[in-house]
């Protein structure tokens, strides 16, 4: 089972990017994980906000294969406790299909995105920036499998 982290868009922060890589290479310890970057769009300024949604739902819906397990990371999805995650995840595993978290543009994801998920997540009732996101998520992947282990990362 491999767990991606599926985003839109490059990280265009340096910092972000080295704690990002930081934790893809702790993560590599636990399980097969990728950190996987849909390239931004091309001309997006001239484009309407559902143009955007509809051409990054079309990038997003080629990266994905049929047996995958979809969870978008959505502001109206679920909100787990770091322990509840790693409880979610725990599961997710057993199943044995590989999960991928996507996580889409500044705008959302276009509604066929939707259609196409498994389930949506929330890391919080507040909003963050799509870069910042990126990071929040990756540490929660690491601070489950370190929980699942029984490691002291997590202090509860």
């Amino acid at each position: 089972m491999k767990i991606t982290l599926l985003v839109v868009g490059k990280t265009t922060d340096e910092r972000l990017s080295s704690l990002i890589s930081d934790y893809k290479q702790r993560l590599s310890h636990y399980v097969p994980f990728e950190f996987a970057v849909i390239p931004d769009l091309k001309n997006a300024k001239s484009l309407t906000v559902d143009q955007i949604k509809s051409a990054e739902g079309e990038l997003i819906l080629r990266a994905l294969t049929p047996a995958m397990d979809v969870i978008l990371l959505d502001e109206h999805g679920r909100e787990y406790r770091s322990v509840e995650f790693a409880d979610f995840l725990q599961k997710k595993m057993s199943s044995g299909k590989d999960l991928t978290l996507v996580i889409g543009g500044p705008y959302g994801f276009s509604k066929e995105v939707y259609q196409r998920a498994n389930g949506k997540l929330s890391l919080s009732q507040m909003t963050f920036s799509h870069q910042m996101i990126r990071l929040m998520a990756i540490e929660q992947i690491y601070r489950a499998m370190t929980i699942l282990r029984g490691e002291p990362y997590h202090h509860e």
